[in-house]
């Protein structure tokens, strides 16, 4: 494969992947044109994604800042499947977490500390995880979704950055 030719797939699957970032948050071409307010024109877009015209890392940096995607997103790892759909997460503190009594939360444990081998991230004081994680989290334990988010606030180990509504909050 020639240089020329890789430089075109490369562009090929950045596109792919701003499309496909774009669409999940909902946007159309002319709506990520008028929601940011002219800054994206629908024709430049439009023209990383179809891997027409390749996109220089200070746009990429700036479009994932309005995008409010890391960067990397963007850039192909190999990986042939297309970027799951974005979703809210969940955010587990670790130190709260431990200092459960191993009854109680001894499965919740053993599933973080295998999440936490999987990404090789041992140092944490907080583990994102995502809503659907939570129904199989609480057949785990041995309850409902509901019951699993009260134990799990009752702990202190439900980080407040989790994106999880109080029950308290709804009127």
């Amino acid at each position: 494969m020639t240089t020329t030719t890789k430089t075109r797939a490369y562009a090929r699957e950045v596109g792919a992947r701003l499309r496909a970032i774009r669409i999940q948050q909902g946007l159309s071409l002319q709506k990520l044109e008028a929601t940011s307010h002219g800054r994206w024109k629908t024709a430049a877009v439009g023209s990383y994604e179809r891997g027409d015209r390749m996109i220089s890392v200070e746009n990429l940096g700036e479009l994932a800042a309005f995008y409010d995607v890391p960067l990397h997103a963007f850039l192909p790892d190999g990986r042939p499947d297309p970027l799951p759909p974005r979703t809210a997460r969940v955010v587990l503190n670790l130190p709260a977490l431990a200092r459960v009594q191993a009854e109680d939360a001894g499965p919740l444990r053993r599933w973080v500390a295998g999440i936490q081998g999987e990404r090789g991230d041992y140092a944490g004081r907080v583990l994102s995880i995502r809503h659907d994680d939570l129904r199989a989290l609480a057949t785990l334990c041995n309850t409902d979704r509901n019951q699993l988010l009260d134990m799990l606030r009752q702990w202190k180990a439900l980080d407040p950055t989790s994106d999880v509504a109080d029950p308290s909050d709804t009127v």
